[in-house]
């Protein structure tokens, strides 16, 4: 049976949360199915608590890049 997270290459999806543009809103950690995003208590420099990736389990959804309300502050690559 195939994985069908990942590409013919084994590259699996990822996510990354651009820190410095984060505003700590949690919308992309409650709109996550697998988990992967989690609240941090590290501060950015525009002085919110920011979003960090826990897991490497991204399946490429794009949710948290949909509902984040901060242009650029989350990256999804879907390979």
């Amino acid at each position: 049976m195939k994985n069908n997270t990942n590409n013919e290459d084994g590259v699996k999806p990822s996510v990354t949360v651009h820190i410095d543009l984060c505003k700590g809103c949690g919308l992309c950690i409650i709109h996550c199915p697998k988990d992967v995003l989690q609240a941090s208590i590290q501060i950015n420099a525009l002085g919110y608590p920011t979003t960090i990736v826990a897991t490497a389990d991204c399946i490429g959804c794009g949710n948290c890049y949909l509902v984040c309300p901060e242009p650029g502050a989350i990256t999804v690559v879907r390979p």
